[in-house]
């Protein structure tokens, strides 16, 4: 796997400026996250860092270099290529940035959606994504990251349940994935 520094080499002429600034504090906030939660705090840096390294690219291409690399596309995605850039972004890490491990390559694929019974790393990136520092004040944040460090699966819904309050609110399609990944959890949390 090449180092950090040429990693943030290549990501600078990938992504724009304020991309990178949020992708430092993915990576920061999911290094927090793995030290309070006992997951591998390298990994989640990692992961972290590059979750949105295809991010960059056009619209229209995410579409192309899928169907080239022979990644999955649904039905929601092919109307919405934006949301490639997290299988395109997994893809990537491997291919350009060499990350070989598997944990990390997952937590990249579903750090937008989610998915029903994820590892803790896939956690760790999807709820990093959301609450890292720099991002908007979004509603009940200050809630959602004390949750992140004390209830990781309670953080879980929460983001989840918001996203899709929001996405039912506007004319916004969903990815039938989201909403998989929400009825698991509910499910699995009222069993607990």
């Amino acid at each position: 796997m090449m180092t950090r520094d040429k990693m943030i080499t290549r990501l600078k002429g990938k992504i724009s400026a304020t991309r990178l600034t949020h992708s430092f504090g993915v990576e920061y906030t999911a290094a927090c996250l793995a030290m309070v939660h006992g997951e591998d705090v390298e990994k989640a840096r990692i992961a972290g860092l590059l979750h949105d390294c295809a991010k960059g690219l056009p619209t229209k291409t995410k579409l192309e270099k899928a169907r080239k690399h022979g990644l999955p596309v649904s039905k929601y995605e092919e109307k919405n290529p934006d949301m490639l850039h997290a299988k395109l972004g997994a893809y990537y890490a491997r291919y350009k940035y060499d990350v070989v491990d598997q944990v990390i390559l997952d937590a990249i694929t579903y750090h937008t959606t989610g998915r029903p019974n994820m590892t803790l790393m896939d956690k760790i990136i999807f709820v990093a994504d959301y609450i890292e520092p720099n991002r908007k004040m979004l509603p009940e944040m200050e809630e959602i990251r004390k949750e992140a460090f004390t209830d990781l699966d309670a953080c879980v819904i929460h983001i989840l349940k918001n996203t899709l309050d929001y996405l039912n609110r506007t004319t916004a399609e969903m990815d039938y994935m989201t909403q998989k990944t929400y009825d698991f959890y509910v499910v699995h949390n009222m069993e607990l």
